[in-house]
């Protein structure tokens, strides 16, 4: 069975199904998801939606409640000498417009050779992991809800 989710629910009702996304997914506002247990979910959600994970997605009857989960993928764990360090690194990837998750002591991004480059000449620790990626939504995003 498929189920057209096309509205937010409030986090107060039980959920019945569960949908991990990669960060890039989370950004997709009309695509077709299978989840773990092989159900088929179609996205219909407004333009500029960015899920997060808890978010949870109802049909228009509001007879499904679907938590949003942010699946493991790969990515560079970035850890740096000193906070000032770490600040220095987040600035030169800004400057790249990279979607970055920013933690007390640490970066994270998806992987990619060139900025892995830049990061060790600019004295960076990298951990290649797989692990949720949490990216920043931005200044100007809007969650839509």
């Amino acid at each position: 069975m498929a189920y057209l989710l096309t509205q937010y629910q409030t986090r107060d009702r039980p959920t019945h199904h569960q949908l991990s996304l990669s960060a890039d997914d989370r950004r997709r506002v009309r695509h077709r998801f299978t989840n773990e247990a092989g159900e088929t979910f179609h996205l219909d959600l407004p333009r500029g939606t960015v899920l997060c994970p808890g978010d949870c997605l109802t049909d228009s009857d509001e007879s499904i409640a679907v938590e949003i989960l942010a699946r493991p993928e790969p990515v560079y764990t970035v850890t740096a000498r000193s906070a000032h360090h770490l600040l220095q690194l987040a600035y030169h990837l800004g400057n790249r417009h990279v979607s970055l998750e920013i933690g007390q002591t640490y970066l994270r991004l998806q992987p990619d050779p060139v900025l892995e480059a830049m990061l060790l000449q600019l004295g960076a620790r990298i951990e290649a992991e797989i692990s949720p990626f949490l990216p920043e939504v931005g200044a100007y995003g809007d969650r839509s809800h």
